[in-house]
């Protein structure tokens, strides 16, 4: 059974330092028995950041529809996971207001980093909560999951115009804000004609992400994990899908020469 100085240790061995920004998919599940518990992961997380920004998402968009359409970020459970509904309720954690991907936070600024998500239009915006994490020079911990639960690689694809990625028309939702006024907010939702779940691809590029020095393999518990610096997963893919726009769906195997030093 881990303990919570067991945990700390691991987040301190990945290279995480105490002040980076950090984003978190995550499986319980795969971390293993944990003395205390979800709570006791969630603590550990939130102890060693404390100089930092934590980010969990808090998606709804299995339970978001054009007829289960009014959002209140402070009642909606996330679809994502049981460390993601625990965290968005604790103290001094706040939730973005985006109707089906939206993300909370703990630490610096952690109001500012969220800010805004009521306005966008499409499920990862360019200059967004995903997005920020560039600029942020923030990383990603895929803790016991894989990249086809990364969603900043949708990030990704939206500033590099990936076509073919959303729903012909957007869906109306209502936004619950906080002095209880409603908001009307039109958001497409992730669409493709080819592939039921685009995420399920992404894994294409696993492989160029470790070979770019963009991801490192890592462990939590027992969970296998993979660390992702997020400028350089926006890198590899910017190069990558400058070959080839639609890859990650049209092709079984992504040439390795498109992402190699020498090419």
């Amino acid at each position: 059974m881990f303990t919570k100085n067991d945990l700390i240790h691991a987040i301190k061995n990945m290279g995480i330092c105490h002040t980076d920004t950090l984003l978190i998919h995550s499986s319980m599940k795969a971390i293993g028995e944990v003395e205390g518990g979800a709570d006791t992961v969630l603590d550990a997380f939130m102890e060693y950041l404390s100089e930092g920004l934590l980010l969990l998402p808090t998606h709804t968009w299995a339970n978001m529809s054009e007829t289960y359409n009014r959002f209140d970020s402070d009642k909606e459970p996330s679809c994502v996971g049981l460390l993601s509904n625990l965290f968005m309720k604790r103290p001094g954690v706040v939730r973005s207001l985006h109707p089906t991907h939206s993300m909370a936070a703990y630490g610096k600024d952690s109001k500012e980093y969220i800010k805004g998500e009521e306005a966008v239009t499409t499920p990862c915006a360019e200059g967004g909560c995903y997005d920020r994490l560039r600029a942020r020079n923030g990383k990603i911990l895929l803790l016991g999951v894989t990249h086809a639960r990364n969603t900043f690689m949708h990030s990704v694809e939206e500033v590099l115009r990936v076509p073919e990625r959303f729903t012909e028309h957007p869906v109306r939702f209502e936004i619950v804000m906080p002095d209880g006024s409603i908001k009307e907010s039109q958001v497409y939702r992730h669409f493709n004609k080819m592939s039921a779940h685009i995420s399920e691809n992404y894994d294409k590029l696993a492989e160029a992400f470790y070979d770019c020095n963009a991801a490192k393999k890592v462990t939590f518990g027992n969970a296998d994990c993979i660390l992702c610096d997020a400028n350089g997963i926006f890198e590899v893919m910017k190069k990558v899908l400058a070959h080839e726009i639609n890859c990650l769906i049209e092709r079984e195997v992504i040439p390795k020469i498109w992402w190699s030093e020498k090419n």
